[in-house]
């Protein structure tokens, strides 16, 4: 009996100490969300006199890397990049291998920015850094300011900025082909943190660039410079921010191409003022081109009645700038002339009727074009041929809650080539005048200057509405919006020339002030949005 019970004993002991032995995760358990711990380093943080060609970092959990080469930042930069390791599996350290030869007497900051984060729950360790010096001490000073984009209505993230060190070196054209002195990046928000610099004085600069190579490059990156010297430590706090812009390219031709038989794309980058082509090669007597930019591109279209040649010869003129080209042909087709009409079914009260052509369209005959209304009475209109883009304006008195019929007989428009339209019929709607709102503004100018006031729309308010210029301070009232958001902006247009100037890191010169109005202007239908005030004051 005594057997039977130390057997069934034993039993029940093994079967407890087996279900304690169970692994598993806790289920209903709080969340992890503290995220992992910088313990030791070897050589320890802030080390001085620093020669080693290895640093190992240890925490006190497992962590995995996530977008170090976007995250990490060296400062002072190092010709080589830092080897990191491991990358791709977790671990509870890093091995920093550093490839290149490293600065005498200069503090180091190796800055992972929110590249480090746990390897369970992804919480991260926040702008952690690891500190060390070459010389006998460590640098301490520290300067921080904001970015923001000199054009659009963002916070720029991301971006770079830079300090170079003032001495008997430096000059302007060092951020072209010259590592700063010291660097960091805004990461996820448009604020700037430098630290452990060394007393002197300093050019800074921002960099939202293409390439991360911490190299002004005027065809792709945008820049911004603090006007001033930055003086260390009296500038530790930048109190204006650096206005982000892209340069204007200076005027280079690239290359003329045949596209189809009768049209020579001419390409070119940088600031056109008075580009012209002219044919040089002979020509017949009812010789005829028309030349216009391309919408957003840079490239102008030159279209040309065909004849009998093999190839061109063209002089190509900006200003002093003159280029001759040959251009050889080979296109066997003209394009077709396709006919569209500019909107779909409603035409909005601020809208003008365009029929768009593929082609220059060069003459129109208004005895074969005309509109009716919902009656079929017709309706007088005027029309005009745009200089700038290949359409027809067809311009007559609109009246609300009304039906439109354009009728198009055969051979009412020419193109260059004089191909002619078939038949067309356009059939569209006006709305009521309910279906609209009105914003009204008081601007008031505080700047004495030449002011361009802008109405905007779309997601990225890139969508310009309406522009107007003054230079007083007056009431300005925007009538017939549709049911949308808008914005207001103000361009401080200093050398009074109608448009928004961009700067020019060489010439020291800012980009012409934007001020946005803070608010959306959400328009409902039948809706007057009075009483605003936009205060356009001296500086930012």
């Amino acid at each position: 009996m005594k057997l039977f019970f130390r057997f069934i004993f034993f039993s029940i002991s093994i079967l407890i100490l087996s279900n304690c032995a169970r692994t598993g995760r806790p289920e209903g358990g709080p969340k992890d969300e503290d995220a992992p711990l910088f313990v030791t380093s070897k050589p320890p943080y802030e080390t001085i006199n620093f020669d080693k060609k290895e640093i190992e970092l240890n925490f006190n959990e497992y962590i995995k890397l996530k977008d170090l080469n976007k995250q990490l930042i060296v400062s002072p930069p190092l010709k080589t990049p830092l080897l990191v390791t491991p990358q791709g599996s977790a671990s509870k350290f890093l091995r920093l291998k550093i490839l290149d030869t490293l600065t005498e007497n200069t503090t180091y900051i190796i800055n992972f920015g929110n590249a480090i984060e746990d390897n369970n729950e992804g919480n991260t360790l926040e702008s952690f850094k690891y500190v060390f010096s070459t010389g006998n001490y460590i640098d301490s000073l520290t300067t921080t300011g904001n970015i923001k984009d000199a054009y659009l209505n963002e916070k720029p993230k991301n971006t770079n900025v830079l300090l170079y060190k003032i001495d008997s070196t430096f000059n302007d054209s060092i951020v072209f082909n010259k590592k700063p002195s010291y660097v960091t990046n805004t990461l996820d928000t448009s604020v700037f943190n430098l630290s452990n610099l060394k007393e002197g004085k300093y050019l800074m600069i921002a960099l939202k660039e293409t390439a991360s190579d911490y190299l002004f490059n005027s065809r792709e990156d945008k820049i911004g410079f603090y006007p001033d010297t930055i003086s260390l430590p009296k500038d530790s706090i930048i109190s204006k921010p650096i206005k982000l812009f892209k340069e204007t390219q200076p005027y280079k031709f690239k290359r003329g191409k045949e596209l189809t038989k009768g049209k020579i794309a001419f390409g070119y980058e940088g600031e056109v003022k008075d580009l012209q082509v002219k044919i040089i090669s002979e020509t017949p007597e009812d010789f005829k081109s028309i030349s216009k930019f391309e919408i957003d591109k840079d490239t102008l279209n030159y279209w040309f009645k065909p004849f009998e040649a093999d190839s061109l010869n063209f002089i190509i003129s900006n200003e002093k700038v003159i280029d001759t080209f040959t251009v050889k042909l080979r296109k066997k087709n003209i394009d077709s002339l396709l006919l569209s009409s500019s909107i779909s079914r409603i035409l909005h009260f601020r809208d003008t009727f365009f029929i768009k052509g593929n082609n220059p369209l060069v003459t129109i005959d208004t005895s074969r074009i005309k509109i009716t209304d919902k009656d079929t009475l017709n309706i007088p209109y005027s029309s005009y041929i745009s200089k700038k883009e290949n359409k027809i304006a067809i311009v007559f008195e609109k009246k609300p809650q009304q039906e439109y019929s354009l009728d198009i007989l055969p051979e009412a428009i020419f193109d260059i080539f004089e191909q002619k339209n078939d038949t067309l019929s356009f059939n569209f709607t006006t709305k009521e005048i309910e279906d609209y709102g009105r914003i009204t503004f008081s601007i008031e100018n505080q700047t004495n200057e030449n002011l361009i006031i802008e109405l905007l729309e779309g997601k990225n308010k890139d969508k310009l509405i309406e522009r107007r210029f003054t230079k007083d301070s007056n009431q300005m009232q925007f009538n017939l919006l549709e049911p949308k958001t808008y914005f207001l902006r103000a361009i401080i247009d200093s050398n009074n020339n109608n448009k928004w100037d961009t700067g020019n890191y060489l010439l020291k010169q800012q980009p012409e002030r934007i001020i946005y109005y803070e608010e959306e202007l959400k328009l409902r239908a039948n809706y007057y949005l009075d009483g605003n005030v936009f205060i356009i004051k001296s500086s930012d």
